[in-house]
């Protein structure tokens, strides 16, 4: 669980770091600084939990990265590049591009099974990992009705 955030600090420091990358960019050109991997993943949780009041989880679970005040289980997943990947089915999903000045656009919200269903009949990648191209995840995000979406509960 992480404590509730100052957010100017948390978006001024996301804001600088990504501002580095592109500083690191153009003084190498053709090279790339590109944050990735669990990097990547740890920012997009917590923008992710900040944005809707979520509770992280300790990380690297195996399903789930937080939870809701309605008892919602929430994989997150965040990218820089144009697909995201999966290894099991989550109760709930949401997906995030983050953009180069650290601010980030929501891809996909909703239940993880809709998600999970265009993996139905396909062999499990050698790398036990399905991939999903965000641009078939922006379609799938355009069939989940407002219902059954992870938003942030004001008591």
């Amino acid at each position: 669980m992480i404590p509730r955030i100052n957010q100017k600090k948390f978006a001024d420091l996301i804001h600088r770091l990504y501002g580095v990358v592109t500083e690191l960019e153009e003084m190498f050109p053709g090279r790339y600084f590109t944050p990735d991997g669990h990097m990547v993943g740890s920012i997009g949780e917590c923008l992710v939990a900040d944005e809707l009041d979520l509770v992280l989880l300790p990380a690297s679970n195996e399903r789930h990265d937080a939870q809701d005040s309605t008892g919602k289980w929430v994989e997150i997943k965040a990218t820089q590049s144009s697909r995201v990947a999966f290894r099991s089915c989550p109760d709930f999903t949401v997906i995030i591009l983050i953009n180069k000045d650290g601010t980030f656009e929501t891809i996909y919200n909703g239940p993880g099974r809709i998600i999970w269903d265009t993996f139905e009949g396909k062999p499990r990648p050698s790398n036990g990992q399905y991939s999903i191209s965000l641009g078939t995840v922006r379609e799938l995000d355009s069939i989940v009705p407002d219902d059954q979406r992870v938003v942030r509960v004001t008591t």
